[in-house]
């Protein structure tokens, strides 16, 4: 708020006769001529400004997940691609504070060179400090859990080493269709894949984790703010 910047500059306007009025010449009949400015064929494009980023494959619960926790009514449906546009919504933790989740539209395989709709926006997650990543553990999922985690980490790498780099959550989703033997069985290999990292078990239909996974979210933020004062 309140930052400037100059894209185009103006043209620097041109020296009068007055600007060579001397007391023996009067009535010059000098002048020079201004020079141009900097004409641009521009387009400007908007980048959502969040705290936290939901990234995931088409369907991994993302827009269920954000209209749990804040006030945001994306369109959700059980169809690829439902969310066209970024969504933001603003999560309560009451006299704590709050913070912000962007809803990132699904990215797929090769998103980085621009298949699928979501490439438009990987420029989002750029601006958010944690990446909440939810990978879906629907019965319409082919592919194992530890594979579309690491084909998405291989997107974020492809599109910006830093943003690879960034503070990450993983949450498995939609647990309440699989039973607790499946649900083990994934935490473990997501474990493995991701080096070793936390794993969170949600399900957003029926809120079971919501709260943790909002606790830990706020923890995470609380530490980077720690860390850059």
């Amino acid at each position: 708020d309140g930052a400037s910047a100059v894209i185009a500059p103006g043209g620097s306007g041109g020296l009068g006769n007055l600007c060579f009025k001397t007391s023996t010449n009067r009535a010059p009949r000098k002048s020079t001529e201004g020079k141009p400015g900097v004409e641009l064929l521009l387009r400007l494009e908007l980048m959502v400004m969040a705290d936290v980023g939901l990234l995931g494959f088409p369907n991994a619960g993302k827009s269920t997940f954000i209209s749990r926790v804040s006030a945001a009514r994306p369109k959700v449906a059980d169809y690829p691609f439902t969310t066209l546009a970024p969504n933001l919504g603003v999560v309560d933790m009451g006299l704590d504070g709050s913070f912000v989740v962007a809803d990132i539209p699904g990215l797929i395989e090769g998103a980085a060179d621009g298949a699928g709709l979501g490439h438009r926006f990987l420029k989002h997650l750029s601006r958010t400090r944690i990446l909440i990543h939810l990978v879906s553990m629907g019965p319409d999922e082919l592919a194992p859990v530890e594979e579309r985690y690491l084909a998405l980490r291989t997107e974020l790498d492809r599109y910006d080493s830093e943003l690879g780099r960034r503070r990450e959550i993983i949450v498995l989703t939609k647990t309440d269709l699989v039973d607790a033997e499946t649900l083990e069985e994934c935490r473990e290999a997501l474990t493995e894949a991701s080096g070793g990292a936390e794993i969170y078990a949600i399900s957003s239909v029926v809120g079971d984790g919501i709260q943790d996974l909002k606790h830990r979210i706020w923890s995470n933020l609380g530490t980077l703010e720690e860390s850059l004062s």
